[in-house]
């Protein structure tokens, strides 16, 4: 069953609830036909993802030579597009978070002149869950503002 934007929007709230303001998150990236995946540490802020890195390794190469990208957490895939915004300290938005969920990132790269703050835009988000030991999809796709739950037997 496929629900118009206005109930999409409804269930936007429950689904942030569910995901978290922040997690340690799977980043899946692909360039020159080579997918990578790593933990990174993530806030979410207004239904974006954002996490620093440095901008010598990989995956911040890898996002600027393709921006579509991958984040897992808990039971939620959640694809999108991932660009760099800038540095930490030109962000304060983000250092807020970082510092409240995690300290000892901040401390320890926030400050160091390559890092970057990533910002992953989520275009579909999709889990799997269950209801009477019935399985189901849930899908979120943010691109046509639509919420699918799609029952597997």
């Amino acid at each position: 069953m496929i629900f118009t934007d206005t109930e999409f929007s409804q269930r936007l709230p429950a689904l942030w609830k569910k995901i978290g303001a922040h997690g340690v998150m799977v980043l899946s990236t692909c360039a020159e036909n080579r997918v990578t995946s790593r933990p990174v540490s993530v806030v979410v802020i207004d239904g974006k993802f954002y996490f620093q890195t440095d901008e010598n390794y990989l995956k911040f190469k890898q996002l600027a030579e393709n921006e579509n990208a991958a984040l897992s957490v808990k039971n939620f895939s959640v694809e999108g597009k991932c660009r760099s915004i800038g540095k930490p300290d030109d962000n304060g938005f983000f250092v807020k978070a970082l510092k409240k969920y995690f300290l000892p990132a901040y401390m320890t790269y926030s400050k160091l002149d390559t890092e970057r703050v990533m910002e992953f835009t989520p275009a579909l988000i999709y889990s799997w869950s269950y209801e009477l030991a019935k399985p189901y999809m849930e899908y979120w796709d943010f691109e046509n503002l639509s919420y699918k739950k799609e029952y597997k037997l």
